[in-house]
């Protein structure tokens, strides 16, 4: 059986994406949770039995460990065809790609200022030019890609290009960032309401 690596659900945003996309995918699987934030050196000893990288997310499959929550998504839509975590148009494939792999590498100041929380009240924050700059990128992201699918995901069906963007979704929650637009709002409200995004949430709550 799979077992899916992961951190603990109120914080870990990388474990979130990954989670989602084997849950789309319907096989079953094993996991196994690691609290994060624990005493010095006790989170990284945890997880490097199970992950070289000595960081969570990591897929187990057999004798082969994807540590990687990118990568992982990747060897999912390949392993699992019928689940079409990726469009079959190909242009739609590609961008969203693209979009996949821009959230995984770039954001910094979003990530850094609005860190996942999915026990904290909303409430507004302060935030740099930096950060807010991101923003407009992701809701420019957002909007060209709706409006090439025609929605009501990203890239027309739920995919995993709306895996790495769930977690942004909780952040402007969080943080009261205005959507941009009635049509972002709308989307953001069927990724926060997605029924495996409000199992992973309710769990994550509970967390201390």
């Amino acid at each position: 059986m799979l077992e899916l690596v992961i951190g603990s659900k109120r914080w870990s945003s990388w474990s979130l994406r990954p989670w989602l996309a084997l849950r789309r995918t319907g096989a079953p699987f094993h996991e196994r949770l690691i609290r994060l934030y624990q005493a010095e050196g006790q989170t990284r000893a945890q997880i490097l039995p199970h992950s070289p990288s000595g960081r969570v997310p990591a897929l187990k499959t057999g004798s082969l460990v994807i540590p990687e929550s990118l990568a992982i998504c990747e060897s999912l839509a390949e392993a699992f065809p019928a689940a079409k975590l990726w469009p079959g148009d190909p242009d739609l494939r590609a961008l969203g790609r693209a979009a996949a792999s821009e959230m995984h590498a770039g954001f910094r100041a979003l990530r850094l200022e609005c860190p996942m929380d999915l026990a904290l009240e909303p409430a507004p924050t302060e935030l740099s030019g930096d950060a807010l700059a991101d923003i407009t990128r992701v809701r420019e992201l957002w909007s060209d890609l709706l409006g090439r699918s025609g929605g009501p995901f990203l890239l027309g069906d739920w995919s995993i290009a709306d895996a790495f963007f769930a977690p942004v979704a909780s952040r402007f929650r969080t943080y009261a960032i205005e959507a941009g637009s009635p049509e972002l709002a709308d989307y953001l409200d069927r990724l926060l309401n997605w029924p495996d995004f409000l199992e992973w949430e309710a769990a994550g709550r509970l967390e201390t």
